[in-house]
């Protein structure tokens, strides 16, 4: 814990790890989710550990110079720009929650100095439609073929996030009307999805006479985890020899195929738990292909010669 003065002079040895404990505390104190609170814990860790490798235990002692080695050990050591970016946030998040808790004279914002990493907003990719159809194609009548023709069809038509799907539990789904409740979202908001009819009847011929606890689960009926996931599509995936997708390539394509099915921007951002639009516009860039096609079809240049020639 962090000294009861706080606001007094310089404290104990290595109290950066009694601040990270802190700011891990007031976190849990703010009903922010277990999911948020481990996020910062896994991000705080990096650098404390780097840190203290350093000789830098005191969070007085934290420089500009220190965060930028930082996020040049953190490129060296193989994260993607967006993984650098978000250790950059959740160091920003906590200095600035330190500052506000202490209020030292005199302290001037090291975030001025240190300037986010650049990050390319394009989405990744989405898992191409032919290939969930081939995906599919691998699904016989078994217990792990229903199951898993089931996960592909909920995962593509809800557009869930990896986490809010896995815990989802069958009172959540009304295999009636389609609605998901997902009580749990980012930033602990809740939300309805829909299944359609053919994930409807895919989850119905999965679960049986099953009508509560987990809605994805092993054979044994414990809940299936993020890693399960990805190696039940790993699986999938070379028995159809494909590219194995990643689970949040199916809420691209989600998005991409409600987008050019003639969904409006807000429609999505809901359905996706988005706070803004920023993150549904990128994926527009996606979409030049489609924009190619439809321009082909109807130019206004295109339509005048054909008049003429008429």
């Amino acid at each position: 814990m962090p000294p009861k003065d706080v606001k007094n002079a310089r404290t104990t040895h290595n109290n950066l790890t009694q601040w990270v404990d802190a700011f891990l505390l007031d976190r849990k104190a703010a009903n922010y989710s277990p999911r948020t609170v481990d996020y910062y814990r896994e991000k705080l860790g990096g650098f404390l550990a780097f840190s203290l490798a350093a000789n830098v235990g005191d969070i007085e002692d934290i420089t500009p110079d220190l965060l930028r080695r930082y996020l040049v050990h953190l490129e060296d050591q193989g994260h993607n720009p967006g993984g650098i970016h978000a250790h950059y946030r959740a160091l920003r998040t906590f200095i600035r929650w330190w500052v506000r808790e202490t209020e030292p004279p005199d302290y001037r914002d090291l975030f001025r100095k240190v300037k986010a990493p650049k990050v390319d907003h394009t989405p990744l990719p989405p898992v191409p439609q032919e290939d969930v159809q081939a995906l599919l194609k691998t699904c016989g009548p078994d217990w792990y073929g229903l199951r898993d023709r089931a996960v592909i069809l909920a995962l593509l038509d809800t557009g869930a996030r990896a986490a809010e799907f896995l815990a989802l539990n069958v009172e959540d789904v009304n295999l009636v009307t389609g609605d998901v409740h997902i009580a749990s979202g980012k930033g602990g908001k809740p939300r309805t999805v829909f299944l359609g009819k053919t994930a409807r009847r895919a989850v119905r011929r999965y679960l049986g006479h099953r009508r509560t606890g987990a809605l994805w689960t092993t054979q044994t009926e414990e809940r299936l985890t993020y890693s399960g996931l990805c190696s039940l599509l790993r699986r999938r995936a070379a028995k159809a020899g494909i590219r194995p997708p990643l689970p949040h390539a199916f809420r691209r394509a989600f998005t991409l195929e409600m987008l050019r099915g003639g969904a409006d921007l807000e429609t999505v951002r809901r359905l996706l738990g988005h706070v803004d639009l920023q993150t549904v516009h990128r994926y527009l860039a996606l979409l030049k292909d489609d924009l190619r096609t439809v321009h082909s079809r109807t130019s206004p240049a295109d339509k005048l010669t054909r008049k003429e020639r008429t």
